[in-house]
């Protein structure tokens, strides 16, 4: 875990760029809300809803972005006045949270604005929660929810957008058969039957703070599919909050609210948990729930007991997510897992179909943007096998057929680049050996995807042509996938 996060590539210090404009967006937030004369209620929504704004929106162009930013205040705004105005009437105000859950997991099907716009109004309700909110606070959180929403677009898109100048993220959409819409419906159904259960045992286990038990239910299914990534994705937030309380209790509690040492260590939890998103969600999750401490501090009831209290109601949490994905309509590891290689290993034969026009001399040939595609789609199939290649699997030959399967995929992106590298040589030429190289190569992704029979790898003679070395790398990875993934049906090798 500790390498993972501090030995992770971070390409164009995009990682670093995403946090440190985090902070300053987050800062120029509260502080356009303190200079409004805001109430330390205020202040903490304002950042809270700059943070959302900054993390959640993440469509592909920044015109993309900066449209579903705008778009954030319309939909928070009467999701606040519904959790304000049902403050003291429990029923009411607990049936439209889980009706914000499932849709707000529901709106997944739209893509990425689909899922902020759901985000930031779970985010919302829960807030409003956070901090008890009235009817009568409402035109302050208004205000701090617009200052707030504005001070992070004008960092993001007017002092420092970096994304305009990195070309569009290549974004797979989903493979056949376990389609967008069919999974987010499972998902909708499946987040509100979970924070149920949470909202439900979460009440009995503290009536002032059950709201952290739906919390974490609803984090644990964001960015996952399957059954198995949900589990892995529960247990990761379980450590991440255990680690970050017990930091709680050696640094947020000493602090005792003060507020130039609160702003310093809030401002490195943001930090963190930006910087650390994307490679470790346990690192985040201690970031998270470091700042949580902090926040309470401010507000004056941090306390053994309340740190405590938090670790019981992610525990619920927790549950109520696995149970949820275990008992409710459950999408399998090895169906989702299955569909991704499918998909990757056609985008393997499209990399090899474009590449050998390149070599042919087709001026239009362009196989860089398959590459890309190639990087997302494994990227994709390394989130769905987590839950077998994760230290704590007890099914020692799964995971080692998993990781055999991770590593000869692995070996195909590595020939695809150095073919396409070579390809990219204006000098680079093109014969027959190279054209049945390339044949070979798409025979056996189609025999890998359509089930037929893969041919046994010849012995190829040395060769000192790096396109025809990296096609020879490739037809051996492709071959040796066969067995891992022709494993017969009763012991599926992805099965959790």
């Amino acid at each position: 875990m500790l390498k993972r996060v501090f030995v992770a590539p971070d390409p164009g210090r995009t990682r670093l760029r995403f946090a440190t404009r985090a902070v300053l967006g987050i800062a120029l937030a509260v502080a356009v809300c303190g200079l409004a004369g805001h109430s330390l209620t205020g202040a903490v929504t304002g950042g809270l809803a700059a943070l959302l704004a900054l993390f959640t929106v993440t469509d592909a162009t920044v015109r993309g972005q900066a449209v579903t930013t705008v778009l954030l205040p319309a939909v928070g705004l009467p999701v606040l006045t519904a959790a304000a105005g049902l403050h003291d009437h429990p029923v009411a105000r607990d049936l439209t949270f889980l009706a914000v859950v499932g849709a707000g997991v529901y709106a997944r099907r739209w893509g990425p604005r689909g899922h902020s716009l759901g985000v930031f109004a779970f985010m919302t309700f829960f807030v409003a929660q956070f901090l008890h909110a009235t009817t009568d606070q409402l035109p302050e959180l208004y205000a701090a929810v617009l200052l707030s929403v504005l001070a992070a677009a004008v960092v993001r898109f007017g002092l420092w957008c970096y994304e305009r100048r990195l070309p569009p993220p290549a974004v797979p959409a989903p493979p056949g058969g376990t389609g967008l819409a069919r999974v987010t419906t499972r998902q909708a159904v499946q987040a509100t039957a979970g924070a149920g259960f949470a909202l439900l045992v979460g009440q009995l286990v503290s009536g002032q703070r059950w709201y952290w038990a739906v919390g974490a239910t609803w984090w644990i299914f964001v960015n996952t599919t399957s059954r198995g990534e949900t589990l892995v994705r529960g247990f990761r937030r379980l450590l991440g909050t255990v680690i970050g309380i017990a930091l709680g209790l050696l640094v947020a509690m000493p602090v005792h609210g003060d507020p130039t040492v609160t702003a310093v260590l809030a401002a490195a939890c943001v930090f963190g948990i930006f910087y650390t998103a994307a490679v470790s969600y346990t690192w985040m999750m201690l970031w998270v729930t470091l700042l949580a401490g902090l926040l309470y501090g401010l507000l004056g009831v941090l306390g053994p007991g309340l740190l405590a209290l938090r670790l019981a109601e992610t525990g619920v949490g927790a549950l109520g997510a696995a149970l949820a994905v275990i008992l409710v309509l459950p999408v399998t590891t090895h169906s989702i897992t299955d569909a991704w290689i499918q998909r990757a290993l056609r985008c393997v034969h499209a990399c090899t179909a474009e590449t050998a026009r390149r070599l042919a001399g087709a001026a239009d040939a362009d196989p860089a943007p398959r590459v890309a595609e190639l990087e997302q789609l494994l990227a994709r199939v390394r989130l769905s096998v987590a839950p077998l290649v994760h230290p704590l699997n007890p099914m020692l030959g799964r995971k080692r057929r998993a990781r055999h399967v991770l590593a000869l995929l692995d070996d195909c992106a590595r020939e695809i680049r150095g073919l396409v590298a070579v390809a990219a040589d204006p000098e680079a030429s093109h014969d027959a050996r190279l054209a049945a190289a390339c044949y070979r190569v798409q025979a056996a992704v189609e025999a890998l995807t359509d089930g037929g029979d893969v041919s046994v790898l010849a012995d190829h003679p040395a060769t000192t042509e790096p396109a025809l070395a990296h096609l020879h790398g490739l037809e051996r990875a492709l071959s040796e996938l066969a067995r891992p993934l022709r494993t017969p049906s009763g012991s599926p090798w992805v099965g959790a």
